[in-house]
């Protein structure tokens, strides 16, 4: 029998993030541009400074509502016409709103990629905001209200933005509006937020894909080039404030046969030297099935499918800019276990979090962190949409266009005893507030036994 010879892999190639392009168009709309060869799908995110601070008192939702009435018909065309022309480009249109901004997302084939620009500008440009379009979106979103209140995970996020941030802060109150304010929102509201906030002069276009037979700079030109809006400054944000005082609120589901955990509290966002070593020892902490936390109450004990450690960045701004530095993320660990294991679950962790600051990581955790985290990251970017959505979290963030390139060279430098002071610092066992959605009947007591916090009940 002849064997064929055993093929030999390639020399690897350098790979680093890819680097942007930066200009302006003459209305003031920032473009950040990046020419991948072979990405026939093109990725455009636009990021207007409309963030959810600046939404009228009582209301909250109306930066939401705005956002998914952009695409509900313009000067142009009608809703139904509107949607008929996305299609016919084969584009995909997306708009959310959250804390730093709105964000508006387009996805279309090169080839069509003139057209589809050109509903986008109208889109942003000219938005109809139809009385009955406004109406229904408003119906959808008081029908989703219920079932996110009814999904344990996003219960515990609401319950620990209430508690870590004051009353009176945005950030307390869930982003995308409560019945009471969305009930409230017309089609008069969603367009004084508009006319109040997006404007070109304060936007940031991201186009990222294989531009080859696209004349970008005329396409450009002629579609978002045409948009125009007042200059105005946009609103500065206030401080961050947040109290991490360590505690517990059992937010109570009678009958429930599991407990969802959120544990939490703000720190350093990616401003802060910190950032590489927190990355990579939160990663160490619980961000894979190997991870310390995994192995201990997934592994080891079978409470759990699975508790993951993680930092979202909420909201950023540079220290030059004219505001300060007023960033926040949020830190936290959240999972699920049975009922009746909550309370053991519970006290492995915190024996996870002391262990961890009294014994310090290995040197092989943070190797095999460095190895997942930077090994995969050409995989991570094998599209235009990954690469234009970490470019726009960089513009919304006021970071420098480079930022991600130089994330993966200081996390490849970063050492053991850095990523392990990151993470000890990140979380503290006596700074942080724990939320559990589950049978107060069944748990409070455990809880209290633990010694981790006062225990507050709340209705579910």
């Amino acid at each position: 029998m002849e064997f064929h010879p055993q093929p030999r892999s390639g020399a690897a190639k350098p790979w680093a993030f890819p680097a942007p392009e930066r200009s302006q168009l003459p209305n003031g709309l920032t473009l950040l541009t990046s020419h991948r060869p072979g990405q026939q799908v093109v990725a455009v995110e636009i990021n207007l400074v409309a963030p959810l601070e600046a939404e009228p008192e009582g209301l909250d939702g109306v930066a939401t509502i705005m956002s998914r009435a952009l695409s509900e018909g313009t000067d142009k065309h009608t809703a139904e016409e509107f949607a008929a022309e996305l299609e016919r480009c084969g584009a995909t249109l997306d708009a959310h709103a959250d804390h730093p901004g709105v964000r508006v997302s387009l996805e279309v084939p090169a080839s069509r990629l003139p057209r589809a620009l050109g509903l986008l500008a109208d889109a942003l440009r000219a938005p109809a905001f139809p009385d009955g379009e406004v109406e229904r979106l408003v119906g959808n979103r008081l029908d989703e209200i219920p079932h996110e209140l009814a999904n344990p995970a996003r219960r515990a996020a609401m319950a620990l933005s209430k508690e870590l941030f004051p009353a009176t802060s945005r950030m307390s109150r869930p982003r995308q509006g409560t019945e009471e304010t969305v009930a409230r929102i017309d089609a008069a509201a969603v367009r004084a937020f508009y006319d109040a906030h997006i404007r070109p002069a304060t936007g940031t276009a991201v186009i990222v894909g294989d531009f080859t037979g696209v004349d970008l700079d005329a396409a450009l030109a002629d579609t978002l080039g045409a948009w125009t809006g007042s200059t105005a400054e946009p609103q500065k944000p206030s401080p961050v404030v947040a109290d991490d005082t360590g505690r517990v609120v059992i937010v109570d589901r009678p009958g429930a046969v599991q407990t969802q955990l959120l544990i939490g509290r703000i720190g350093a966002d990616r401003h802060d030297r910190v950032w590489p070593a927190q990355v990579l020892g939160t990663y160490c902490l619980g961000g894979t099935l190997t991870s310390r936390l995994d192995r201990v109450l997934r592994e080891e004990k079978g409470y759990t499918y699975g508790v993951r450690a993680f930092g979202q960045v909420l909201r950023s701004s540079a220290p030059s800019s004219p505001e300060g530095a007023s960033g926040a993320a949020m830190l936290a660990i959240s999972g699920s276990v049975d009922t009746a294991s909550t309370g053991p679950a519970l006290q492995d962790l915190w024996t996870v979090l002391r262990t961890l600051a009294a014994e310090g990581l290995t040197d092989a955790e943070r190797d095999v962190a460095v190895q997942n985290l930077v090994g995969v990251a050409p995989l991570k970017y094998e599209t235009s949409a990954a690469v234009a959505g970490t470019l726009a979290d960089q513009v919304e963030q006021q970071l420098p266009d480079d930022y991600q390139a130089q994330l993966y060279v200081r996390l490849a430098e970063t050492g053991t005893v850095e990523a392990t002071a990151a993470v000890v610092n990140a979380f503290p066992v006596d700074r942080l507030v724990t939320v559990l959605v589950g049978d107060a009947a069944q748990i409070v007591e455990p809880v209290k036994a633990l010694g981790i916090g006062e225990v507050t009940v709340v209705s579910g």
